[in-house]
């Protein structure tokens, strides 16, 4: 039985949502809202910068290697939604976690939680879910649900600073861990996926990705994602240290600024969204990765407040059309069949760059005393990210067509049609 078109919308518009709730937690609130909190783990606990940076770095690396390619597997034969359950659960309750953690043994742990949700609960499996759901209008809703990550990101420095001011800063990362499974696990638990797009992707997953993973397009966006996204983590998970410790801001300045950025990222992710659909997703994905590449100097070395303000709220502009616009090449490149694996090996890369670079930072300040080495680093990975995405097909469809000639068998089918939202 034929679901009629109004039922396919709302089942949409549902799937939108959950995706929405999903990131808000795990990526707005989690991966945005933690480096909130590390100059209290480095004023109290006398940890280095580099140390409160290396949980983030040691559990994504240990867990992305580990998880990452199977994720990416399960989302393609299981759905998304199963690991979408447990990744919830799993980050919110990594938060309550850490609350508590006063040793480095402690703090790896729960940061270990905080990953593994991470990977079951963040972008992968909601990429994998909104490209089923959407052909058209692929790149609106992938930018309706991404600001999810803008409003948590901007909300949880607010949030965070009234609850430090009435619980303590444990206590407001306490209930941050609370809000993140209330807030998602509901919408996670009735959503649904379309069962054509579900039945191809498991008929796909039995199928090789040698014919993909022979060809150089692939290297070219495994890093440029890598270089951009290391950049982008670089710079997110060191800003507070910075304005907190070096510049002496003071808390609420700090907190304005980094709900600023996220502020900009609504925007960013709504305008590259639409763009996308609209542009050769190539072109824009250069032009997010310059922004990027364009704003972390003046973000860093701006002479005065509202001079940061600015550039803050432009670098958000970068942030937030940055992990969008990568499922959406590759989703180009090779439909989303196959996706999930795709996204799964192309993820696990971006997590160990995304760890290891916020710590090579930090190490680099600890060493020198300044940021200064470390910013010239952020600015040539996103220089990088630029260059090796100029490099890739201009023209959509040249790739998938060129992997189905090293493939036996017509590819499966590339999405579902639906409408837009």
């Amino acid at each position: 039985m034929t679901a009629s078109p109004n039922t396919t919308r709302g089942q949409q518009i549902f799937a939108v949502v959950t995706s929405f709730l999903a990131l808000f937690a795990i990526v707005g609130v989690a991966l945005y809202g933690l480096p909130r909190f590390y100059p209290f783990f480095v004023q109290e606990l006398g940890w280095s910068r580099q140390q409160v940076t290396s949980g983030n770095a040691y559990s994504k690396i240990a867990i992305a290697i580990a998880f990452g390619f199977i994720a990416g597997r399960m989302v393609d034969r299981f759905g998304p939604r199963r690991l979408m359950l447990g990744g919830i659960t799993m980050a919110g309750l990594a938060l309550v976690g850490l609350s508590y953690a006063t040793t480095m043994s402690v703090f790896y742990l729960f940061y270990a939680f905080n990953a593994l949700g991470y990977v079951c609960g963040g972008p992968l499996p909601n990429q994998v879910l909104l490209s089923r759901w959407f052909d058209k209008g692929r790149g609106k809703a992938m930018g309706i649900a991404y600001l999810g990550i803008g409003v948590g990101g901007a909300l949880v420095p607010l949030l965070a600073y009234d609850l430090t001011q009435r619980v303590g800063w444990r206590g407001a990362m306490w209930w941050l861990g609370v809000l993140m499974i209330v807030v998602a696990l509901p919408a996670a638990w009735f959503v649904r996926e379309p069962p054509a797009a579900a039945a191809s992707a498991r008929a796909a997953s039995q199928r090789s990705l040698a014919p993909i993973l022979s060809r150089p397009a692939f290297y070219l966006l495994l890093v440029g994602s890598m270089a951009s996204i290391g950049a982008v983590g670089g710079t997110m998970q060191n800003l507070a240290l910075y304005l907190s410790l070096d510049r002496k801001l003071a808390q609420v300045d700090v907190d304005s600024t980094l709900s600023l950025i996220l502020i900009g990222s609504l925007a960013g992710r709504l305008f590259m969204g639409w763009l996308a659909d609209r542009a050769a997703k190539k072109r824009v994905m250069i032009l997010i990765y310059l922004i990027v590449a364009a704003a972390i100097p003046p973000l860093f070395y701006a002479p005065t407040p509202a001079m940061l303000k600015v550039f803050a709220f432009v670098f958000g502009i970068g942030l937030g059309g940055d992990y969008m616009i990568i499922p959406l090449m590759a989703a180009e490149l090779y439909g989303v069949a196959i996706m999930g694996r795709v996204m799964g090996i192309v993820l696990t890369a971006d997590s160990v760059a995304e760890s290891l670079v916020p710590m090579i930072v930090a190490g680099l300040r600890d060493s020198s005393g300044s940021y200064g080495p470390g910013f010239m680093v952020l600015v040539g990975l996103a220089a990088i990210g630029a260059i090796a995405v100029s490099l890739l097909p201009g023209r959509p469809g040249a790739e998938a067509a060129a992997v189905d000639a090293g493939m036996s068998g017509p590819r499966p089918g590339s999405a579902v049609s639906g409408q837009a939202v």
